[in-house]
């Protein structure tokens, strides 16, 4: 199986990120990917404020409009896509990501089950979660997803170590408290604690964390990095932070 693990800049302009997110299926599938992986919000960033107003705009439904744009080129391309996006059903408002196979299909649709990407006092009749880590069987195994501080919560662990999937997809938003992005901090202190984390899950996960744009999005300090780890927690492949573009590795399947 060859992965594509994609870092993409994201700004504050929800078509340009699309663009970028088809852009980057193209390539990785110039490249021969079988696979594609993009990070957490990946359309507009994590940049919700607790506000229906303001927020529920953000969400797209799924199936729509975004889902629709990369199965198309999913299919065109033979390339399995995973993507990050709030997700508006109704008047709700979830942090979901789904997975796309080579003929344009939604073959999962994971919903964050840990809340915290919103604030303790959002309205619960807007801002939900889900509660299941569902599976599909690809060509190269099952897999699943989790999202960003989904692999910090004991239930989602324990759903994901109960089903035994092949691979974990991982789309996340990162950034440390007062900004910056400093290797040698996620190095020294974040990535070991990321490390344990997958070792709870017992299954080697795929992670890619988005590069919020400085200028577009000055109060988002999201700062890249891709990553495999293995079930056992060792890092096989890196891209470091601050660095936008794609991460390809063989791995076996």
């Amino acid at each position: 199986m060859r992965v594509a693990l994609a870092v993409a800049r994201v700004c504050a302009d929800p078509a340009l990120n699309l663009a970028a997110v088809l852009q980057f299926a193209n390539e990785a599938a110039d490249r021969g990917a079988d696979l594609l992986l993009l990070p957490e919000a990946v359309l507009t960033g994590l940049i919700n404020n607790d506000d229906p107003a303001h927020d529920l705009p953000l969400g797209q439904e799924v199936p729509g409009p975004a889902t629709h744009a990369v199965a198309a080129v999913a299919k065109n391309r033979g390339i399995w896509v995973c993507f990050g996006l709030l997700e508006r059903e109704g008047e709700r408002l979830y942090d979901t990501a789904v997975l796309i196979n080579d003929s344009g299909d939604i073959q999962l649709r994971y919903r964050r089950i840990n809340p915290g990407w919103h604030g303790r006092n959002a309205p619960p009749q807007t801002y939900d979660e889900g509660s299941e880590v569902p599976t599909v069987l690809t060509p190269w195994g099952r897999i699943a997803i989790l999202i960003c501080g989904d692999l910090f919560d004991e239930r989602a662990v324990a759903r994901v170590r109960e089903a035994a999937p092949d691979w974990l997809l991982f789309p996340f938003a990162r950034c440390f408290t007062g900004g910056g992005s400093s290797q040698s901090r996620w190095e020294d202190e974040e990535m070991p604690v990321y490390m344990e984390q997958v070792c709870l899950a017992a299954v080697p996960t795929l992670m890619v964390n988005y590069l919020a744009d400085e200028l577009s999005l000055p109060e988002d300090q999201s700062f890249g990095g891709a990553f495999v780890v293995s079930s056992e927690g060792h890092l096989i492949a890196e891209k470091v932070l601050g660095e936008e573009g794609i991460l390809l590795v063989d791995l076996n399947s």
